[in-house]
């Protein structure tokens, strides 16, 4: 064969392949979500804008969860993979269920012929990750394991930089973020069924980092520390420390997961530098040495440090701001990494395209094995199965059915209910496990969506009285009718249908104007005029108390509302949003200037209104405040929060203007950039609202109820601020 032979086929090929190329561009893939969590948002954002790439259906074992899922993308949503695969389109499948499902649906997926991306962890075994890998290898199919901080910018500039230090003598890789699900639940999930599944769980972060900068280590030595005795008996660590050795590279991994400043960091040192990534700040920045003295060399290494640092965070707000006036579309640098690893895993699906090795299945299989041998080296089983809990049928037949009895109120609620002798009935969508240590034979425990009348039709049976305190925290007014006013809708007709004697709805206070001119509140007064510019969670208990008394005049639904004040106490939250805007554990901006007696009131004190709501005749129809006499100012309350803490904390009085003034702020580029959010326009009421200057007159609580709240600024100090803070100091040790 001539050159000129060899150039004919040479151009031949390139044109094939350019064919080839051209029609995989032409032909979009269909990609699904398994798992309609946290993660799936930011899963279907990273599809929508990968080129070539279509999000055509979701589905979760909770079918409700998948359509309110599915309405806000606008796709069909199905309750098994079965069901997803068989609708056609699917060409790849995103693995986003709990990691002890990730094996089974991979594995389904894999043999119906369709690529998977799995999120972190790949599986729960070495085993299940290998026979994975196999299927995926036989069937010519691309495994991909999501490991989204490897795509992180500051780790990618790393990756960049990581030849200037030279060869490599020591890796620190350090993750210090309180994992709150250790001390407010749920504590039955899979993550906290055993410490192993702990460290798989957060473990691949960090281990995927090690991997990629040092190779699988040769020797681990692990110490696991902190334990925590959890509900229902399980046992995790709050500490972890494994130190890895890889030929001349020694490296540490350390794991905190108490309360604490957040800092996700890693520190890289070679023989001619060092580069340290703050994760959280976004920012990599390299430290090397010069000709210069020692002093002059000192002067400039800080002076290139702190260059670095400035030009970085200037990058990363520049972005914020752009991507909040559409001009990009990258989002924060969380949203980002996701962006990155999905855009990354298509790319690996072109022909004659190679998948990059960060998110290749065979690293995440590498990954488990070196976070099996990091717990195992601890002395305890990398991994424990779900286990389904088998509860006894109650001996006393439930009358009164709690929806929302996880929660801060519904615990206490349940506790004195039982103790005051009822059966009761809790129904829960999600986790179980805050509730464990009040079982008992008067109580019984069922799962359901109060989304779906089905459940409520199930949960209602034989039921007498029901609580409604469930409320989901959304992003829209959509959200928040989606997700609280019309469940609570459905409750109320699953209660008429039931024939149940009273429905007691928890509201708030908040729906109330109680700003510098709100005067005195009682039962008589109006709920705020302007209700349609405030914030969605008064907007949305306002919307509810409003449908459950028009239901009560035309259909005769038996309701009564509370509407409880600042609730402290033990197992609530000691950093209240009542008190201030809290950017972290540590700092605190209090509304207004913290001078003005707020409406506290005892978390038990509340419950035990709420129990004499059953208890009482003739009440139907009636709504009660429940607020304590004044006691405490702001300023009070976080003087005695930072003695009983014994945490110095930073403090901003900020007056309702300088809130306002943001919020309009915010408004206008909302405004400008056509957010679906702009309708709603800032109201200065909301926020004079929450300096709650208003006084609060419960009489007819107190009168109807036999209500006798606390009075007592001793016990709002012992039981309010000393109780909620007893779980966060637990914490700290």
């Amino acid at each position: 064969m001539d050159f000129g032979d060899m150039a004919r086929d040479t151009t031949l090929q390139t044109n094939t392949r350019a064919k080839v190329l051209s029609a995989y561009r032409a032909q979009r893939i269909g990609a699904a979500i398994v798992g309609t969590g946290y993660i799936a948002d930011f899963h279907a954002r990273a599809i929508r804008q990968t080129e070539g790439v279509e999000l055509v259906s979701v589905c979760d074992v909770n079918l409700t969860n998948a359509q309110s899922f599915a309405a806000e993308w606008g796709v069909p949503a199905f309750d098994s993979l079965e069901s997803m695969l068989q609708s056609g389109r699917v060409g790849s499948v995103h693995i986003l269920a709990p990691p002890d499902h990730h094996y089974a649906l991979a594995k389904a997926a894999l043999q119906s012929g369709v690529h998977v991306l799995i999120e972190k962890p790949m599986c729960i075994s070495v085993e299940q990750a290998d026979e994975l890998l196999a299927i995926a290898s036989n069937k010519g199919l691309r495994l991909g394991v999501n490991h989204n901080m490897l795509y992180a910018g500051a780790y990618k500039r790393l990756r960049a930089i990581v030849k200037c230090l030279g060869p490599l003598d020591y890796v620190s890789i350090n993750h210090f973020l309180e994992l709150k699900q250790i001390r407010l639940g749920p504590f039955d999930s899979w993550m906290l069924r055993a410490p192993g599944n702990e460290f798989l769980e957060i473990g691949p972060h960090l281990v995927s980092c090690l991997l990629d900068l040092a190779g699988m280590p040769e020797r681990i030595f692990t110490v696991a520390d902190r334990m925590v005795n959890l509900p229902g008996g399980a046992k995790v660590f709050r500490r972890w420390h494994a130190h890895t050795t890889t030929g001349r590279i020694s490296a540490d991994i350390n794991i905190n997961l108490g309360p604490g400043l957040s800092q996700r960091t890693i520190h890289v040192r070679g023989l001619l530098g060092s580069a340290t990534v703050d994760f959280d700040a976004n920012t990599c920045v390299l430290d090397q040495g010069s000709a210069l003295g020692i002093d002059l060399d000192r002067y400039r290494r800080s002076q290139s440090l702190a260059r670095q640092i400035r030009s970085q965070a200037r990058q990363t707000f520049s972005d914020y701001v752009l991507s909040k006036l559409k001009l990009r579309h990258r989002g924060n640098p969380y949203l980002s990494t996701f962006l990155d690893s999905v855009a990354a895993f298509y790319s690996g699906l072109r022909p004659d395209s190679k998948i990059d090795s960060r998110i290749d299945g065979r690293f995440g299989r590498d990954v488990i094995e070196c976070c099996s041998r990091i717990v195992r080296a601890a002395g305890v089983e990398p991994s424990a199965p779900s286990m389904p809990k088998h509860r006894r049928a109650p001996v006393v037949q439930p009358s009164v059915l709690v929806i929302g009895a996880s929660g801060f109120i519904g615990r206490e609620l349940v506790r004195q209910l039982l103790h005051a002798n009822y059966g009761v009935r809790a129904m829960v969508r999600g986790s179980a496990g805050m509730l464990e240590a009040l079982m008992s034979d008067h109580f019984e425990i069922v799962r359901g969506d109060m989304r779906s009348e089905t459940d409520l039709i199930a949960a209602t049976k034989g039921i007498q009285f029901v609580y409604q305190l469930v409320h989901v925290n959304g992003k829209t007014w959509e959200d928040d009718r989606r997700l609280n006013v019309e469940p609570a809708r459905l409750i109320a007709k699953a209660c008429l249908a039931a024939g149940v004697k009273r429905l007691l709805y928890i509201s708030t206070i908040d729906p109330y104007y109680a700003g510098a001119k709100a005067g005195t509140i009682t039962e008589e007064t109006g709920l705020d005029r302007n209700i349609d510019r405030r914030n969605y969670y008064a907007r949305a208990k306002a919307a509810i108390e409003n449908i459950l008394m028009e239901m009560h005049r035309t259909d005769g639904l038996p309701a009564v509302i509370f509407r409880p004040g600042i609730v402290i106490g033990q197992g609530g939250n000691p950093f209240h949003a009542g008190v201030g805007r809290w950017i972290s554990e540590g700092v605190c901006e209090v509304w207004g200037y913290g001078n003005n007696k707020l409406p506290f009131v005892l978390v038990a004190d509340v419950a035990a209104a709420l129990v004499r709501g059953i208890q009482v005749a003739g009440i139907e129809g009636r709504s009660y405040n429940l607020v304590d006499v004044p006691l405490l100012t702001a300023r009070e309350y976080l003087i005695e929060l930072q003695r009983r803490s014994g945490v110095k904390l930073t403090l901003y009085y900020r007056p309702t203007w300088r809130f306002y003034a943001t919020d309009l702020l915010k408004w206008l580029v909302k405004v400008a950039v056509r957010h679906p959010d702009a309708t709603r326009v800032p109201s200065y009421r909301d926020w004079d609202s929450r300096t709650q200057m208003a006084l609060f007159d419960c009489t007819r609580a107190r009168a109807e109820l036999n209500w006798v709240p606390a009075s007592d600024r001793q016990r709002m100090f012992e039981e309010g601020i000393g109780g909620s803070l007893q779980s966060w100091l637990a914490a700290c040790q």
